[in-house]
């Protein structure tokens, strides 16, 4: 990693150094606040003891959701293809699912976890496939890929080797994270959230001066490429088809904000429903800001490198945000945007280490020992983030050798197989209460099945399909099906599924899912649901339903 530290060893300079460092010492000062409450019990650990107001957990979705992958990914993406990855950012309206729709019966359960809930709704069964495998996708996506990408953007702001920022920054977000459990990671999150939207407001405001404005921008990129503004590409088109960013990217939507502990686990830090929705209402508002802050600085990007080469020269798309910050903005300023950059891979990471060690610390660990007391797994909490910590160094090697593109794309990849049977055994369980046990493990079962025939074929067709070679075979035909669209037949195949098998076999005993599912629910639970909302929380969902709306329309070519 020579290059990257030659070229970037002088980008930050004194002053620059100096608001860095007041970023660090505020974070310190907060993440020791934290520490010092002390956690007395696991439910203090792992969800901030359910006292947690609707901005921090707002603030925290949010944060929690954007990492480095944005900032080498989106705007990476935004130079070299335009809009169309905009589809997964307007997801705002997904995080309103989460607080409608799935959130009132996740706190009406009690559950810790995800797994936890698919136990209290189905059986043990369901609890341990969710739990093993959330873990093994965790060490295996998030956790590699936030590191990697984050030692990437580390390394080209402070002008340090990639090992040194990967590893340091693990590091440093490892020991609050570990002492502090969810409290410490949710506050931290939002100083970094309110650092991070800054940082990148005025980034994204420096480059639209420099491109001479929103117009100029529009007739410069257009001019180059004319569908870099249309995020509604043909159904035919091999990497952006609408239907597959549509209805494809809204399957993988509901699985990552409506059922992912790593999002959820903010939402039940509320001490109740009305709280807990309004933190994901001001989330969904937040969730709308990407587009700004990251997808259109890969865009201004684009642009400048037309209108000046020989200043705004990029050699991969990837690096077009931390040259926006090299080249646009004043000494001082830098300094900010990087600490931005940094808390984003930060908070990230924490929320990752945080929702590993509650997975395996309720899911896994209190399955096995039952009658271990609050102490000793707040300890193995502990511990467990440590050895997520030092797995996630292990793999730095391996994912050095993956550029941030492919990464990229692989992680959307995965994703998409990964989500439709979580999001129709979740959906359907919540809707219907006829859905059983038995059609639930057996939907989760089949879907780990496609998943891993398909990534196995993908594998062994690389050679052809890089070579663009068309084979007559169906094996062939199933790897190359575009990934998105893949999540709809997925989707459609495990709906299919899990209602048939719900069918043929005998009904779950209703007494025991009461207040699960929405035919379970009791006169007093529907009475206390009504009541946990009102007139601000439904004109604010729909303005920003209506927003989503607006931007979809702008954005057609």
């Amino acid at each position: 990693m020579k290059h990257i530290f030659l070229a970037t060893q002088s980008v930050l300079e004194n002053l620059d150094w100096v608001v860095l460092g007041i970023y660090f010492l505020a974070l310190v000062a907060v993440a020791v606040w934290v520490v010092l409450q002390k956690n007395k019990n696991t439910e203090d650990y792992f969800l901030a003891g359910r006292n947690v107001g609707w901005f921090v957990i707002g603030a925290s979705i949010f944060a929690s959701n954007i990492g480095s992958e944005h900032v080498v990914g989106l705007a990476g993406t935004g130079f070299e293809s335009g809009t169309p990855m905009a589809h997964y950012e307007l997801h705002a309206w997904i995080v309103l699912l989460l607080g409608w729709l799935f959130l009132p019966f996740y706190i009406r359960s009690g559950a810790f976890t995800m797994p936890e809930f698919l136990e209290k709704r189905f059986d043990s069964r369901s609890r341990w496939f969710l739990s093993v495998f959330s873990l093994v996708a965790y060490v295996l996506t998030k956790v590699s890929v936030t590191i990697y990408a984050g030692g990437i953007v580390v390394s080209e702001l402070l002008g340090i080797p990639f090992w040194y920022g990967a590893i340091g920054i693990v590091i440093f977000t490892g020991i609050y994270t570990v002492i502090g459990g969810m409290k410490a990671v949710i506050y931290t999150e939002t100083l970094q959230t309110v650092i991070l939207i800054l940082g990148s407001i005025i980034i994204t405001w420096l480059g639209l001066q420099e491109v001479g404005g929103w117009s100029q921008l529009r007739e410069t990129v257009t001019t180059a490429s004319p569908d870099h503004f249309n995020m509604w590409r043909p159904m035919s088109d091999p990497n952006f088809p609408w239907t597959g960013l549509l209805i494809g990217g809204t399957i993988v939507g509901i699985w990552y904000w409506c059922t992912d502990q790593y999002i959820v686990q903010r939402t039940l830090a509320a001490n109740n429903i009305k709280i807990g929705r309004r933190g994901a209402i001001f989330g969904a508002y937040l969730k709308l800001l990407p587009i700004l802050i990251f997808l259109v600085p890969g865009i201004i990007a684009f642009a400048l490198s037309i209108q000046n080469p020989e200043v705004f020269s990029i050699e991969k798309a990837d690096r077009a945000f931390p040259m926006l910050v090299k080249t646009l903005l004043p000494v001082g300023l830098k300094g900010l945007v990087a600490g931005g950059l940094m808390a984003a891979l930060m908070s990230s990471l924490a929320s990752v280490f945080n929702s590993c060690s509650t997975i395996f610390t309720i899911d896994i660990y209190k399955k096995l020992r039952p009658n271990k007391s609050e102490k000793s797994l707040l300890n193995t909490g502990k511990i467990a983030t440590g050895f997520i910590v030092i797995l996630g160094i292990i793999w730095i090697p391996i994912m050095e050798k993956i550029g941030g593109g492919v990464m990229y794309q692989y992680l959307q990849n995965v994703q998409s197989y990964i989500a439709p049977p979580v999001t129709a055994v979740f959906l359907l369980g919540i809707i219907w209460k006829r859905v059983n046990s038995i059609a639930a493990i057996t939907t989760l079962l089949a879907g780990l099945g496609l998943l891993v025939i398909r990534l196995g074929s993908e594998i062994y067709f690389q050679p052809q399909i890089s070579a663009g070679e068309h084979l007559d075979s169906f094996l062939y035909a199933f790897a190359t099906i575009n990934f998105a669209h893949m999540a709809i037949f997925m989707f459609i195949f495990s709906v299919i599924l899990c209602i048939s098998v719900s069918l043929t076999t005998s009904h779950p005993d209703y007494s025991l899912i009461k207040g699960l599912s929405f035919g379970t629910l009791t006169n007093e639970q529907r009475v206390a649901n009504k009541n946990s909302y009102d007139k601000v929380d439904v004109v604010l969902s729909v303005i920003l339903v209506l927003l989503v709306i607006g931007v979809l329309s702008y954005f057609t070519g």
